[in-house]
């Protein structure tokens, strides 16, 4: 395990543990906070050892947002520039994240948890995007946000600041899961999900990312050329003389980690 003041990380085979350490601030997000985020988020996305990351948090808050009391002292466009690259993560990193939440999970907390792929919540878990408490609205987590949970829905949580339960998180989109301990049933997907073809999933997600917004015949074009980049590599061969012998597939892409 490596730990810093504000991040604890540890890798166990193939999923990566990134554990948000500010409980006594209910895991605010301060800019040296942001900063280290965004760090271990690139280094694992390229790491070939991981095949899969999970999101979670110590003390009894997910994450209660940005940071308030630093707001004033800090470079504005410093912490624009970071809040953007932390919030659409989701948009650029091909590795599969999990968020693991409980309790708090407001504001930019509800931001990292549409940042992941997977959330799998707490019974009791709160969202909410609660700004325009304090005169603001949710601009840079708006648009994970409204992927996970569609325009209209963000929009009238934006507009209302209402906390919502880890059940109605459910409903709208936001939760894939409620579970009992949700860092241990993430920890299960993420290994279930890291033991696949690495080369498949950034491929996949690559896809995903890049058919927002396109039209049907620009994202079947899309699509076309990543499937046949992933026809002729060499996991699908593996995997498929794996299938029809009957035997688990051993990866070329795990071959080549450093």
């Amino acid at each position: 395990m490596t730990e810093t003041d504000l991040l604890e990380i540890a890798q166990e085979g193939r999923v990566l543990r990134i554990t948000l350490n500010r409980p006594e601030k209910r895991n605010a997000l301060n800019l040296p906070l942001c900063h280290q985020l965004v760090d271990a988020f690139v280094k694992a996305d390229m790491d070939r050892s991981v095949g899969a990351i999970v999101l979670n948090a110590n003390g009894p808050a997910f994450c209660g947002g940005m940071d308030l009391k630093e707001t004033a002292d800090v470079d504005q466009i410093e912490l624009a520039s970071i809040h953007e690259r932390l919030f659409t993560n989701i948009h650029r990193i091909h590795t599969p994240v999990i968020a693991a939440v409980h309790g708090a999970a407001l504001a930019g907390g509800t931001g990292l948890a549409a940042n992941a792929h997977m959330v799998i919540a707490k019974e009791d878990a709160r969202f909410g995007l609660t700004e325009v408490r304090i005169g603001l609205w949710p601009v840079l987590i708006f648009r994970s946000v409204e992927h996970a949970m569609g325009e209209r829905r963000t929009v009238e949580l934006s507009l209302t600041g209402r906390e919502f339960s880890a059940a109605e998180a459910l409903d709208y989109g936001l939760v894939t899961e409620i579970a009992e301990d949700p860092l241990k049933r993430a920890t299960e997907l993420a290994a279930q999900v890291a033991q696949y073809s690495r080369i498949a999933i950034a491929e996949g997600l690559r896809y995903v990312h890049q058919i927002r917004g396109r039209d049907w015949e620009n994202a079947g074009r899309l699509g076309r050329e990543i499937r046949d980049r992933l026809l002729s590599n060499d996991d699908f061969k593996e995997g498929s003389r794996a299938f029809l012998e009957k035997r688990p597939p051993v990866w070329p892409s795990f071959k080549s980690e450093s």
